[in-house]
């Protein structure tokens, strides 16, 4: 937010000329920071609950580093910003940035001002929580990333990984953990088929993502998308192709409605 627009909004509704839901209001409409090649939008955490997320793809090395300091201003106490997509280039600059980043090269992601520690998942702690769930080692990058997304929102999360259909045994050991989740992200490649399994298993929503994972005819990840979305479990929705942010991003949304009602009960 610039500081200008602050200081005339907060003199408004000090000078009694707006009230303070009129205020929220015009902080959910104020004006972008441009920076030329990236308009900032320093609001996104008011509207949508988590800051704006760096997508790297395709952006220059300058580029990402310049919209991490902005997104970022104001050192360790500022917000969590989340960079995904990042090449090993962006990843090398990022660090030497910013000392304090928390690089995640398995992800191909970055997180800067990680400063307040996630709750640990547990079912002995009877508290609201995701798994993400990956089919195979091979889908463990995309499996990374939706977890690292969820750590960046602040939301405790389980893994379990390499657990697909082709050994099912290995799923049920968790049976109890995937049960107790209130939303999962299910990882999987191949022919996609694990998603359909859970969905039967679980109460929970299920946030399936397809990997591009798989010999020629995946199609790159396009046969266990429609499989995914063929799915005869109705509890199961489907992100795109290796967009483990994406699932995390539902399945997050998910929690916080779950853990505002428990507070709202309180």
């Amino acid at each position: 937010m610039e500081t200008a627009h602050l200081k005339e909004l907060l003199a408004a509704v000090k000078d009694g000329k707006c009230d303070i839901e009129q205020a929220l209001e015009r902080l959910r409409k104020l004006p972008f920071e441009s920076l030329g090649y990236a308009n900032i939008d320093h609001h996104r955490a008011l509207r949508c609950g988590h800051a704006e997320v760096i997508f790297c793809q395709g952006k220059t090395v300058e580029q990402v580093l310049g919209i991490m300091e902005r997104l970022g201003a104001g050192g360790a106490g500022g917000q969590r910003v989340l960079a995904t997509r990042a090449s090993q280039e962006q990843m090398d600059a990022l660090a030497a940035t910013f000392p304090q980043i928390v690089i995640n090269r398995m992800a191909h992601a970055a997180l800067l001002n990680d400063n307040a520690p996630v709750a640990e998942a547990s079912v002995e702690r009877d508290e609201p929580f995701v798994v993400v769930l990956s089919a195979g080692t091979a889908d463990m990058p995309v499996a990374e990333e939706a977890a690292f997304t969820l750590r960046f929102m602040g939301i405790p999360a389980a893994r379990i990984n390499d657990a697909g259909v082709s050994g099912i045994h290995r799923l049920l050991s968790h049976i109890e953990l995937i049960q107790k989740a209130c939303a999962l992200v299910v990882v999987a490649g191949m022919e996609g088929a694990l998603p359909s399994v859970v969905g039967g298993l679980v109460a929970a929503p299920v946030f399936a993502v397809p990997t591009s994972v798989g010999y020629g005819s995946s199609f790159g990840g396009l046969a266990a998308m429609l499989g995914m979305l063929n799915s005869c479990a109705s509890n199961v929705s489907v992100v795109n192709i290796d967009n483990g942010f994406g699932g995390a991003s539902c399945a997050g949304k998910v929690y916080l409605q779950v853990v505002n009602r428990v507070k709202a009960k309180a």
